[in-house]
Parts: C-alpha cells; sequence; structure tokens
C-alpha cells in the first residue's frame, strides 16, 4: 500500500538521512580543518625543493617543477645546521632539567603542603597566563641584563634561556592538578611511617606522576626549540644560538630557497615529536581530570 504526501515511503529512512548527513558535514568541516593545518607545512616542505625564481613566483606554485633536491644540502652545509642543532639540544635539555626541579617543587607545595596564600600565589601564576609573551621581552631582557641582587650580566651565556623558563605557570598548573588527584591516604601512610614531605614527593609522588610529568617534559623541550625572539636577543653570538635564531642571524645572502629548506629543516624535529608522543601528551592531560 503506498502513501503520500509526507508519510511516503523511501529506501532510506529520516533518521538514517540525518546521520548521512551529519557523517557528510563532519568529514568536510575535518578536511577543511586538516588542509589549514598541514597545507603550510606541505608549501614549506615544497618550497624547499623550487628553484630560486620558482619560489618567489607570485602566485606561488603548488608543486616544484623542477625538483632541487639539493637545496637541503646547501642548507645544512651553508647555515651549519648541525652545530645549531647541537646548540638548542643543550638549551633545551638544560631548561627541561631546571623546570623539572623548580615547577614540581612549586607545584607539589601548592597542592600538598599547603602554604600561606598559597591560592593567592596560584592565582597569580596563572594571571600571568592572561599576559601576552612580546609584554615581557623587555622587563625580561632588563632582568638577565642586571641580575636583581647579584647584579651578573647573563647575556651571552645558557642562563638566560634556562631561567627565564623556569617560570612556567601552565606547567605549574598541569602538576599541581595532577598532585591533586593523589590519594591523601598514601601520603597520610608515608606520615606515619616516618617519611618527610620530600621523600614523600621522592618515592610516591612522583613515581605516579609519570605521565604527566612526561607531558611537561614535552612542553619544555618543545617551548625552546620553537622559540625565535629570545634566544636571538639573549644570545647575540650566532655560533651560540638555538636553530631558528641562528638561521635568521647566518641568513645574509643566502637564496630564499635554502632559507625554505633550513626552516623546513628546523621544524621537522618538533613535528616527529609530536607524531612520536602524541599519546603520551593526550592521556597526560587527562591524567589528573578524575580524582581517584
Amino acid at each position: 500500500m503506498s502513501r503520500t504526501g509526507n508519510d511516503s515511503r523511501t529506501l532510506v529512512n529520516a533518521a538514517q538521512l540525518n546521520r548521512t548527513r551529519y557523517r557528510v558535514v563532519l568529514v568536510v568541516v575535518v578536511l577543511l580543518f586538516t588542509a589549514a593545518f598541514v597545507g603550510p607545512v606541505y608549501l614549506l616542505v615544497t618550497d624547499g625543493l623550487k628553484g630560486t625564481t620558482e619560489a618567489i613566483r607570485t602566485p606561488p606554485t603548488f608543486y616544484p617543477h623542477q625538483v632541487a633536491a639539493g637545496n637541503y644540502r646547501d642548507a645544512w652545509d651553508r647555515l651549519d645546521i648541525a652545530r645549531l642543532l647541537l646548540n638548542t639540544l643543550w638549551y633545551a635539555f638544560g631548561a627541561l632539567a631546571f623546570q623539572l626541579v623548580l615547577d614540581v617543587a612549586a607545584a607539589y607545595s601548592l597542592s600538598k603542603l599547603r602554604p600561606v596564600l598559597g591560592n593567592a600565589v596560584l592565582a597569580l601564576m596563572l594571571a600571568t597566563l592572561m599576559i601576552p609573551a612580546m609584554v615581557l621581552v623587555v622587563p625580561q631582557y632588563l632582568t638577565v641584563l642586571d641580575l636583581p641582587l647579584l647584579h651578573l650580566n647573563l647575556l651571552d651565556t645558557p642562563w638566560a634561556i634556562w631561567l627565564p623558563s623556569v617560570a612556567n605557570a601552565f606547567n605549574i598548573y598541569l602538576l599541581k592538578r595532577f598532585f591533586d588527584s593523589v590519594p591523601k591516604e598514601l601520603l597520610d601512610s608515608a606520615a606515619i611511617d616516618g617519611a618527610g614531605p620530600l621523600r614523600t614527593l621522592t618515592a610516591i609522588v612522583l613515581p605516579m606522576s609519570r605521565p604527566i610529568i612526561g607531558v611537561v617534559s614535552i612542553f619544555a623541550l618543545v617551548n625552546v626549540w620553537k622559540d625565535f625572539l629570545w634566544p636571538l636577543l639573549a644570545e647575540p653570538d650566532p655560533a651560540k644560538q638555538t636553530l631558528n635564531a641562528g638561521i635568521y642571524s647566518l641568513s645574509l645572502g643566502v637564496p630564499e630557497n635554502v632559507l625554505i629548506a633550513a626552516a623546513a629543516i628546523s621544524a621537522l624535529p618538533t613535528v616527529l615529536f609530536f607524531l612520536v608522543f602524541q599519546r603520551s601528551i593526550m592521556s597526560g592531560l587527562t591524567a589528573g581530570s578524575l580524582k581517584g
């Protein structure tokens, strides 16, 4: 028996049709966002394979008409990228060491030791996240130029990069949130056994905090790796600069396509780093969301 009007039967019912439309819209949105994020990376890599004339052509070409793979070798040799990579690793792991020691201590104090005005201190730390980083460049530069109390000039030393990276309110907040989820019963049991706060931190809290410590470590390394302006100001000597700052300082007289190839090389480690550790990053960010 056939039906007419709004009650007519079709091969696909309304619920299935709505789900199909939803999936189509979702796929289209995902593809658009993927193109928005992956597109610049694709252009960066392919522009490094173009000749000098093609690399600066307007409008740009979507792919290299004549592949010049030697651009990457020239960038590696002319800009001494191997030395810049070693400099960046030295600064990144030094900053990581200071952050793990001092940020963990600050987060543990705010979470478990409950100092006087601890909530106010945490609120002030988080408030600094609302301040644009560019606003802090000048006072930060003046601070390392003449370190308060000690009156030391830290410019052109690794300390000018290591010490400012320690004051990371976001990492302290992540660590504190995770420490808050550690059951209080475990800490009470350790106190009954005679363990002090430091012993409790090293023997109980830190072994349980490997996921969030891994996330903080990744953030610390990537922040130093991708930073440009501050290493350029803090390390005037190109021989001591990080990868991004060194490429800029040594770019005089280097063709555009070779510079683009160097920029692609500098971006590659962080992209690979995220692809390898993305599961650890996501699990660490959600590790302290539920209290046990």
